[in-house]
């Protein structure tokens, strides 16, 4: 059987997204997410947990990331979990994390401040490293031919 492990996260970026070149050439950018739960205890009160999540971006995903946020911006990110392991050279210990390589993601939030665009520039309101989706493939109303009645009991919901 194969494995499955795919993240969907929103929440805020922790500080500003930090973009760095691999010594191949590759882009890529490094942040972290909080992620709030509120629940209620045990005892009725109601409680706030905060997870911290280290996310990976590479290439233009990762430029675009760094380009239009910064520490507090809010982001909806798709990706999937990597662990990945390493020996700690001041202590000789092992270390491992755990991170969400971003594969898609989204801008959330309303307009360039909410998305930490610098000023005189405009940050997209939603962006997919994926999305091929052309504008006049959207069905607009009007294409409807205006002699045409519109049955209700043809709508499926």
């Amino acid at each position: 059987m194969r494995g499955f492990a795919k993240a969907f996260v929103a929440g805020n970026i922790t500080r500003d997204p930090e973009m760095r070149a691999t010594p191949n050439g590759s882009q890529v950018a490094n942040f972290s997410i909080a992620v709030n739960r509120v629940f209620k205890a045990t005892d009725g009160t109601q409680q706030e947990q905060v997870s911290y999540l280290e996310c990976v971006a590479w290439g233009k995903t990762g430029e675009t990331i760094a380009q239009y946020t910064k520490k507090g911006s809010p982001i909806l990110v798709i990706g999937r979990l990597e662990q990945r392991s390493w020996e700690d050279k001041t202590t000789g210990q092992k270390r491992s994390r755990t991170e969400i390589i971003v594969e898609d993601f989204t801008f959330l939030g309303g307009g360039a401040g909410a998305t930490g665009a610098s000023a005189g520039g405009s940050a997209p309101r939603a962006t997919s490293s994926r999305s091929t989706k052309k504008v006049e493939d959207d069905f607009v109303p009007e294409d409807l031919p205006e002699d045409e009645e519109i049955n209700l009991d043809d709508i499926p919901f």
